[in-house]
């Protein structure tokens, strides 16, 4: 998993730009006209970012989606605002189908010269964080959204301004904030790749022992530096990264099988069941047999 900055091009002709993919999130299409699209390669399968806003949906597919600082499960009917600049991540766990659209209004942009426009400012802001949205907000979205594949010209910037206007509207309990710091990574960092490297290494070993030398040696950094540079690209400690990773897998294996809760936080690459059972119980505000219970139903 490659940390980077993804650079956009608007096609011709565009002020944003429609993605559509239907099997894998490298074999992406950028719808230009109705019959029309150009293929692409998806940069969603790595850890990145760009100066473009981003609203995507996932019609299928399920995986662990990484937001900022924010770790946590996703199934079909996903969709997440995502502010500029802001890292992102999908680690879909195999099929996957969706449709994403981009688009860049900074200061001066000639959207911000009606006024109508003004009060979208704040929601920009708040996607800075990365919004989820659910509920009716996200139904009537994911309409506009199918919409706009097959629109063009004014049709379908017009869709673009109702999908903000929804948003902007929605109550807050249909737009929550998912990671806990805004980010604003700049556009070039001799440290995101070696940042990068570290994270893929984390993410391909952590149910089993993850040592730091190991991490340091992937990275190339010194032990200060590398401290300093991975709470700053993922938000977190790499302790507090790989407990967050480990315990989503074992949300998803508690409600997937019917193995027991010992056998999954070891699997998991927890070494101690109570450390397990204290930090389940902080994050997820119940047991992991409530946990399982619950979310069966």
């Amino acid at each position: 998993m490659r940390v980077e900055r993804e650079k956009i091009q608007m096609p011709g002709g565009h002020s944003f730009r429609v993605l559509r993919w239907s099997r894998t999130l490298r074999e992406v299409e950028c719808l230009l006209a109705p019959g029309r699209a150009e293929k692409l390669t998806g940069e969603g399968t790595h850890w990145h970012f760009h100066t473009e806003m981003e609203l995507t949906l996932f019609r299928e597919g399920q995986g662990t989606r990484f937001v900022g600082d924010h770790i946590g499960a996703f199934e079909a009917g996903d969709l997440v605002l995502l502010g500029s600049k802001l890292p992102h991540y999908w680690h879909t766990r195999a099929h996957s189908s969706g449709l994403s659209v981009q688009w860049h209004f900074p200061e001066g942009h000639p959207f911000w010269a009606f006024p109508e426009s003004l009060p979208i400012r704040t929601l920009f802001e708040q996607s800075g964080h990365g919004l989820r949205l659910s509920g009716l907000t996200a139904a009537r979205v994911a309409t506009l959204m199918q919409e706009m594949t097959t629109a063009q010209g004014v049709e379908q910037l017009a869709l673009l301004l109702r999908v903000l206007a929804v948003i902007h509207t929605a109550p807050a309990r249909e737009r929550v904030r998912l990671s806990a710091r805004s980010f604003a990574l700049a556009a070039e960092s001799h440290y995101q790749q070696a940042i990068a490297r570290a994270l893929r290494h984390v993410i391909a070993r952590f149910r089993e022992p993850v040592r730091l030398e190991e991490v340091l040696a992937v990275s190339g950094l010194s032990r200060p530096t590398f401290a300093r540079q991975f709470k700053k690209h993922a938000g977190r400690t790499l302790s507090e990264f790989l407990n967050h990773l480990r315990l989503q897998a074992a949300c998803r294996e508690l409600v997937e099988s019917d193995r027991g809760v010992l056998e999954i936080a070891l699997g998991c690459g927890f070494t101690q069941v109570s450390f397990f059972n204290r930090l389940f119980r902080r994050l997820q505000k119940c047991s992991p047999t409530e946990y399982r219970a619950r979310r069966r139903g």
